[in-house]
C-alpha cells in the first residue's frame, strides 16, 4: 500500500518497525522530515490537513487507488490504520515523499504517509495511537470506509474536556445498509464534529442547476407556486434523494412530513407558505454509479423543470406555463465518481452550512 500511496511522487525516505509504539513512530517520522530538510532547504513539509484512514487490511489496495486519484487535494499527512483480525501488536512504516528535487531558490512540498497495522482490539482506543501521529494545529479528518464505528468514535470523542483528535468525519451515507440508522448516526456525530458526506457532494451539481434555474428575478416568484417534487435515485442512493428534497425544504421554508412507503416508492407532503407540496422519491434501477437519476419540479401554474442524468452532464427540460418546451444539456455538471473523494477532502476545510439543515429535514421525512 505504501508504494501505491506514493505513486504520484517519489519516496525520499522510509522507516519501518515491528512491535513498535506510537511515540517511536512519531519520533521516526520527525527525524525523516528533519533529515530531508537538512539535505536540501528546498524540501518543506506540507501543512494543510491530516487524514486518518481506517481500512480493512484485505481492501487496502482498493483504498490506496482511491487516495491516489485525489490529485492536488492530497492530505499533508496521511495516517492509515490497517486493521488485521487477531493482531495484538503494532507494526508501522513511515515514508516522506516529494514530487521533485528542488533547485536553488525553489521548494518542493513533502507529504508524509504512515501505515500502522493494528488489530481489532486497538480500535476502541485508537485515539491513543493516532494522537501522537497527526500534526498539531491542523484540521484532522477521519475516513473509515469499512465501518469500524468504534474507532471513529474514539477519534471524535472528547475526554476530560480535551479536544478530540479529529475535527471532521468524512463518510458516504449512501454506503450504509440501512438509511434510518445512517441518518441517526450522522446526526449524532454532527453534534461534535464537522461532517463531509460524499453523498451530499454527489447531489451538489443537481442543487446548483436547480438554484441557477430559479435565480433570474423573473423566475423567483415561481418558487412560491411549486406543487410537486419528484426524485429518481439509484437503488442504494435513497439518501441522495432525501438530502436533495431536504435542501429544498430548508431553503424554501417548507415543513416536511414523514414519508410513507408504497412498495419501493416513498411519498409524502411538505407544508409550504401557500399550501402543500407533494414529495415523491422513487428508485431507478439502471444506474452504474451512485446518486440521482432525475429530478422534476412542477408548479401549480403549469411550469416545470426536469433534470436527467446524461452522457457528459445533465439533460435539462423546461416547460413554460403556456406549454412551450425546450431542452438543453448542462455540460460538465457532474464531477464524476473518481474525483468525489478529492472533493470530500477539499470540503473538510470548507464547511457547508446548508448540509446540516438538509440532513435534519431528511431525518424528519424518514422518521
Amino acid at each position: 500500500m505504501e508504494d501505491d500511496l506514493s505513486a504520484a511522487g517519489v519516496i525520499d525516505a522510509v522507516w519501518s518497525a515491528q512491535d513498535t509504539t506510537p511515540s517511536a513512530i512519531e519520533a521516526a517520522l520527525r527525524d525523516l522530515v528533519s533529515q530531508r530538510h537538512r539535505e536540501n532547504e528546498g524540501y518543506v513539509p506540507a501543512r494543510a490537513l491530516n487524514l486518518v484512514c481506517i481500512v480493512d487490511a484485505q481492501f487496502s489496495g482498493e483504498i490506496a487507488n482511491r487516495l491516489r486519484r485525489v490529485g492536488r487535494y492530497h492530505a499533508s499527512r496521511t495516517v492509515v490504520c490497517s486493521v488485521e483480525p487477531g493482531r495484538s501488536t503494532i507494526d508501522a512504516r513511515a515514508s516522506v515523499a516529494s514530487e521533485a528535487d528542488p533547485r536553488p531558490g525553489e521548494f518542493s512540498l513533502m507529504r508524509e504517509t504512515v501505515i500502522v497495522s493494528v488489530g481489532e482490539r486497538h480500535l476502541p482506543h485508537l485515539a491513543r495511537i493516532v494522537d501522537p501521529l497527526v500534526v498539531t494545529d491542523l484540521t484532522t479528518v477521519v475516513w473509515s470506509p469499512h465501518g469500524h464505528h468504534e474507532a471513529v468514535d474514539s477519534l471524535v470523542r472528547r475526554v476530560g474536556g480535551s479536544s478530540p483528535v479529529a475535527q471532521c468525519v468524512l463518510l458516504d451515507s449512501a454506503g450504509e445498509p440501512e438509511a434510518h440508522a445512517a441518518l441517526d448516526r450522522i446526526c449524532t456525530l454532527a453534534k461534535n464534529v464537522e461532517i463531509v458526506d460524499l453523498t451530499w457532494l454527489r447531489v451538489t451539481p443537481w442543487r446548483e442547476r436547480v438554484a441557477a434555474h430559479y435565480d433570474p428575478p423573473d423566475r423567483r416568484p415561481e418558487l412560491h407556486t411549486l406543487a410537486k417534487i419528484s426524485v429518481r435515485h439509484g437503488p442504494d442512493s435513497l439518501l441522495s434523494g432525501l438530502l436533495l428534497v431536504g435542501w429544498l425544504c430548508d431553503r424554501l421554508g417548507w415543513h416536511p412530513e414523514q414519508l410513507t412507503r408504497h412498495g419501493d416508492l416513498l411519498r409524502g407532503r411538505a407544508r409550504g407558505h401557500r399550501g402543500e407540496v407533494e414529495l415523491r422519491l422513487e428508485p431507478y434501477g439502471r444506474m452504474g454509479v451512485p446518486g440521482l437519476a432525475g429530478v422534476e419540479i412542477r408548479s401549480d401554474l403549469g411550469a416545470a423543470l426536469a433534470l436527467e442524468r446524461g452522457a457528459g452532464g445533465l439533460t435539462a427540460r423546461r416547460r413554460e406555463r403556456r406549454g412551450e418546451e425546450r431542452e438543453w444539456t448542462v455540460l460538465g455538471a457532474s464531477r464524476g465518481e473518481p474525483g468525489i473523494l478529492g472533493e470530500g477532502i477539499r470540503h473538510a476545510l470548507l464547511p457547508d452550512a446548508t448540509y446540516a439543515p438538509a440532513l435534519a429535514a431528511a431525518r424528519r421525512m424518514l422518521a
